[in-house]
């Protein structure tokens, strides 16, 4: 059984690990499987068709927690232990919840000082008890007695007293003074591990393509200790087609993980053309992570830059949890007369049909060649999530999931010759 430390408005966790409000999923996911011999049995919840539309939720069905992260950015929003039977828990060192000490109003109140009575829902026959970031739901011991706490019997007052020996059902952890408002907060410092996020991707394109990318990125942590700054630090940078080993350095910083591609299925053919590509991973993740939130990858002739590929992590997906989720948009030039174009903005947070354009459309509107991707382990020749689906449009390969949502895209473009080094300016 888990003994955990609860942190209102900020964590659930203990001495080894904790789930802090705002981590992305990727690191919630790295503390489960780092911990599977202790955290067993994990869920993973979603919306298959409107993955948009509901959270992303980790169930650990055996110890009664839920993590449920916002599905456009996947950061941890809500922490709920709905089955306080299967958790210790405790509040600055003691406990509240355990198997010898029961989550009662009156055990509450002792741990947590509440300083205002409950408040009843007669949809879902609880008493709801709410702190800044912290709430408690219970449910009486007979459903007979709920009438008599229903506001019409309190002079209309909606705030109602928790009648004695009622028992805690569930508890959130959350950010601000309501469960139903909250929202995901920024990432906390202390998932930076002196790391670099990139907070935002801008592609820089011009009539006939794409020409770069704008990369706003985060960062803290960095000093002689991990924490020796705990301040956020913003950078913005820029890094276009044919720039150099050297500018991308001095741009990002150093890679987290090089990859060489040795593979090529088409080599055989055009033996004159060299396909072996050097990828460069940066740091999106915690020191223990591989995953990132897109590559950049470099001809192996020229080491000039020659693809961007830029992932949006959708679970159901056949490389989900491998990168981080980007936030990128991507200006598209559509052309609607015969001397007229109308700018479409598309991002990871909206489907090809929130942009006005069925995935068939798209292809009708971008050049006539397109096909199924299948992937498969090599191990088995399985892929449980089916086929995806990818076209080519103003030099960008878009690879869409049977739900229309955008899986991948890949830039691509002729090096731009004689590149200059382009940094950016740290701000607070």
């Amino acid at each position: 059984m888990l003994d955990l430390e609860v942190v209102p408005e900020r964590s659930l966790g203990n001495e080894l690990w904790e789930f802090a409000l705002g981590m992305p999923l990727a690191q919630a996911i790295s503390i489960l499987q780092k911990h599977c011999r202790i955290i067993k049995n994990v869920q993973v919840l979603y919306s298959e068709q409107t993955p948009l539309s509901h959270d992303l939720i980790l169930n650990l069905t055996q110890d009664g927690i839920k993590l449920l992260f916002d599905a456009c950015n996947q950061r941890l929003k809500v922490i709920e232990v709905y089955d306080m039977s299967k958790v210790k828990l405790k509040y600055c060192g003691v406990h509240f919840n355990s198997q010898a000490i029961a989550p009662t109003i009156e055990q509450i109140d002792q741990s947590f000082g509440a300083t205002h009575p409950g408040v009843y829902n007669a949809a879902e026959q609880l008493f709801h008890l709410n702190f800044r970031g912290l709430s408690f739901s219970f449910q009486l011991d007979s459903w007979s007695e709920a009438p008599k706490y229903e506001p019409n019997f309190a002079h209309g007052l909606a705030s109602l007293q928790i009648p004695h020996g009622a028992t805690v059902k569930r508890m959130y952890i959350y950010t601000g003074n309501s469960l139903q408002d909250t929202k995901a907060p920024a990432m906390p410092v202390a998932c930076f591990f002196g790391n670099v996020y990139a907070e935002s991707v801008d592609v820089l394109r011009d009539g006939a393509g794409p020409l770069g990318l704008r990369l706003r990125l985060l960062t803290a942590g960095c000093g002689l200790g991990v924490m020796a700054d705990a301040k956020v630090r913003t950078l913005e940078s820029s890094i276009y087609f044919g720039d150099s080993c050297q500018d991308v350095l001095s741009a990002l910083g150093s890679p987290h993980k090089v990859f060489y591609k040795s593979e090529d299925k088409v080599s055989s053919l055009i033996s004159s053309t060299p396909f072996t590509l050097l990828f460069v991973v940066f740091v999106c993740s915690d020191p223990c992570l591989t995953s990132t939130c897109g590559d950049i990858l470099f001809d192996a002739t020229t080491h000039l830059v020659k693809k961007f590929v830029l992932h949006t992590n959708y679970p159901g997906h056949y490389n989900f949890n491998i990168y981080h989720r980007c936030d990128f948009k991507i200006p598209l030039f559509i052309k609607t007369g015969k001397h007229r174009y109308t700018v479409v903005a598309a991002e990871y947070c909206s489907t090809l049909i929130s942009t006005g354009f069925s995935s068939s459309i798209w292809v009708g509107k971008s050049t006539h060649l397109f096909l199924f991707l299948f992937r498969s382990s090599s191990a088995n020749n399985t892929n449980p999530f089916g086929s995806t689906f990818c076209f080519g449009l103003q030099r960008m390969i878009f690879e869409v999931m049977q739900n229309n949502h955008i899986a991948s895209v890949t830039l691509y473009g002729s090096p731009r010759p004689n590149s200059q080094s382009r940094g950016g300016a740290l701000s607070q």
